[in-house]
């Protein structure tokens, strides 16, 4: 990718007015500050004293002459009437409304490009956050979590800082040069091209500081997310660290990625901190140049006075913050160019699972679900092989088998988590992915072994799946999944937030709300993977109590490792290694006396 971050810049035309509104003030700030300059001269000329008229002196015929000329001219006819001192103070007064007006304006400028620094950002992260939500499973399995925090928080702040930067090095800098530029030609074009001479040289200089810091940045902002990553694998496995004394092997890892992080950035940091003092003693040194080659001009004339010679150094040395300005500019844009391909990774990467075109959307759930030779792989080894399967509506299927066999891939292809990779999967005759994904999925409620919770109150997190239910339907759905007493109980009853992934509650607690969730949404399809198996056993009492209430006239199927639990359901499907080994009811199973057989002997024992 070239210039990343010229994808970015058409968010900068939304703003296009307060842009174009902030040029203006920019403009106006930077004119005030030359006269501001400029006004040094009559100040310098009343303070050393001047032979002549002053007026008279100014022989061109430019606007910029004749405005000179007649506020010379205003200057002498106060010397003419008041004392020296007055005709001073009239000139300073001048300066100090010059000083203000180019604040005043520098001001407005800022002001109105804050919605700009802000919007900016506040786009991206609005477009990151849905492309997050857009993108499949399998794009997560591949990257860690901390890596993607960054991007959208470390990530957008480079972006925003490097656009930012890029219109004071397109309008506001520039215009200050030019302008500095402009009045050092008309004021001595001789010693002006002299110091043009020498800006080539200083650009070389500067770019050559410059040529790796993209790279190291990139680096940089990677290694920053392994370690947000890092940390929060810490946070979220604390316990287990605590409990088997792992808390050094952690740290050491950590330290690990943090000592090639600070290494990292020290040199993107040692590079980026070189623009600034080099090029100000570049700066020096042509102000060194400029005095000597100056001094000699006015030495040598009387056209081109000392009065006129310090204001010269003075436009001169306006040139120097906006030159050391563009030189850090260019090394933003590169951290920023840098940052801008790590977030159009993410904003670039493609959703394979999508509704095609004409998918058909469908309100109900009337026959069965059928797996035809289904083949499934997360790269390209296949987790699940030739799976032939039909689950009819209104049965209750159990999937059983050892960790690994494939049990929860199976079930993830039915709502279209992951699609397969060969084969066909239809519900009621359809091929899922011809059906509408949301109308797809909103047949289908969910139970995971880890009940997942949001940072909300116990309310938000029941009607998820239903946003718009009453309160009477809360409660009811919190009564049949044996949890309106516990919540009652809580410090704010249903208003009560939760906490990060329900942590102020229970496991028991936890898998009962997120069982009230889904019989709120009342879906004609369960999947229920290994929701008790995490459980004490008065807390699978009350929770197996309300998932039997939720199977009731649905169609149901479950992963479990505890086989007590489907006993009585309609079809056991016995997964290994990927592939369905055995099929049946409970008895057959057992008087088949294969691997459903054995795995319930080991239970027993």
């Amino acid at each position: 990718m070239k210039n990343p971050l010229r994808k970015i810049y058409p968010y900068l035309l939304r703003y296009k007015g307060k842009i174009g509104l902030s040029l203006l003030f920019s403009t106006l700030s930077i004119l005030f500050s030359l006269v501001s300059i400029g006004l040094v001269i009559p100040v310098l000329q009343l303070i050393f004293g001047v032979n002549g008229s002053m007026s008279d002196s100014i022989a061109g015929t430019t606007l910029f002459d004749q405005i000179k000329r007649e506020f010379y001219r205003q200057i002498e006819i106060r010397l003419q009437t008041t004392t020296v001192s007055e005709a001073l103070l009239y000139v300073v007064l001048w300066v100090l409304a010059a000083f203000f007006f180019k604040n005043l304006f520098h001001y407005l400028a800022l002001y109105v490009l804050a919605p700009v620094r802000n919007g900016i950002s506040y786009q991206l992260r609005r477009q990151l956050h849905a492309k997050l939500l857009e993108l499949p499973m399998a794009f997560y399995a591949r990257r860690q979590k901390g890596d993607i925090i960054s991007r959208i928080t470390v990530d957008l702040r480079e972006i925003e800082s490097a656009l930012i930067t890029l219109l004071e090095m397109v309008f506001r800098d520039p215009l200050m040069i030019i302008g500095s530029l402009a009045v050092l030609l008309w004021m001595n074009y001789k010693l002006t091209l002299f110091v043009l001479l020498t800006l080539p040289f200083v650009s070389w200089v500067i770019s050559r500081i410059g040529r790796t810091l993209k790279r190291q940045s990139t680096t940089a902002q990677s290694q920053l997310g392994s370690l947000m990553s890092h940390i929060d694998e810490t946070i979220t496995g604390l316990r287990i660290l605590k409990a088997f004394n792992a808390e050094h092997v952690k740290q050491s890892a950590f330290e690990r990625i943090n000592d090639a992080y600070y290494r990292t950035s020290n040199r993107v940091m040692r590079r980026f901190d070189l623009a600034s003092p080099t090029s100000e003693m570049l700066g020096a040194v042509i102000m060194a140049a400029v005095i000597w080659f100056g001094g000699r001009i006015v030495i040598a004339s009387d056209q081109f006075g000392p009065a006129n010679f310090i204001a010269y150094i003075l436009f001169f040395y306006q040139m120097i913050p906006p030159s050391k300005a563009i030189s850090r500019a260019s090394y933003n844009l590169r951290k920023g160019a840098a940052s801008a391909e790590r977030v159009l990774e993410i904003l670039e990467s493609s959703n394979p699972i999508t509704s095609p075109p004409d998918a058909k959307v469908i309100t109900a759930f009337c026959d069965c679900i059928q797996f035809h030779q289904v083949s499934f792989g997360y790269r390209e080894d296949l987790i699940l092989r030739n799976i032939e399967l039909t689950i009819p509506r209104g049965s209750t299927t159990a999937l059983v088998g050892l960790s690994g066999s494939g049990k929860t891939s199976l079930v993830n292809l039915i709502p279209r988590f992951y699609d397969i990779s060969s084969g066909c999967i239809t519900l009621d005759g359809r091929d899922i992915r011809t059906i509408e994904l949301r109308s797809l999925r909103s047949l289908m409620g969910i139970v995971t072994q880890e009940p997942i919770l949001f940072n909300d109150t116990v309310r938000n997190n029941i009607a998820l799946g239903k946003p718009d239910a009453s309160w009477s339907e809360i409660e009811d759905a919190a009564r049949i999944a044996n949890a309106y007493d516990f919540i009652c109980q809580l410090e704010m009853g249903f208003d009560t937030i939760v906490g990060d992934m329900g942590s102020r509650l229970s496991g028991g607690q936890r898998q009962r709300i997120a069982i009230a969730r889904a019989i709120l949404k009342n879906p004609p399809i369960l999947i229920l993977d290994e929701a008790t198996s995490a459980l004490d056993t008065e807390s699978e009492r009350l929770v197996q109590e309300a998932i039997t209430r939720l199977m009731q006239n649905r169609t149901s199927i479950i992963i479990a490792h505890r086989l007590s639990t489907i006993r009585h359901a309609d079809k056991i499907v016995v997964m290994d290694r990927g592939q369905i080994v055995e099929t049946g009811t409970h008895e057959q199973l057992l008087q088949f006396g294969g691997i459903y057989s054995r795995l319930i002997k080991l239970q027993e024992f």
